[in-house]
């Protein structure tokens, strides 16, 4: 029987920052990797700013003192619920044009 775990049972065990990524290892094993362009003041922070980082809630989420920012695990499971819209985010023109449906083509006259 399969079980799946409540995103509010996920806790943050171990967390990196790359340039341009948020990579954090969960309780259950899994990675968890996402654009640091979700969260601009880890995306403005200096190298060592991004380093130094605490759990908090013991692995509910993180934080980052020097930059005040806040991250929980469950956001990061379902960021389309707690992610507030960011151009960053946001399809391009191009992709907005590749989603919409052809029009219908005009019947032949007869």
């Amino acid at each position: 029987m399969n079980t799946l775990l409540e995103t509010s049972d996920l806790l943050a065990v171990q967390v990196e920052c790359t340039e341009d990524a948020l990579r954090v290892v969960l309780s259950d094993g899994r990675t968890v990797t996402v654009p640091l362009t979700w969260f601009p003041r880890l995306l403005d922070a200096t190298p060592r700013q991004r380093a130094h980082w605490e759990l908090i809630g013991g692995g509910v989420g993180i934080h980052w003192e020097a930059v005040d920012e806040d991250i929980s695990v469950a956001s990061l499971m379902q960021p389309e619920s707690f992610m507030r819209p960011n151009k960053a985010l946001q399809p391009t023109s191009r992709q907005r044009r590749l989603r919409r449906k052809p029009a219908p083509a005009k019947a032949a006259r007869g």
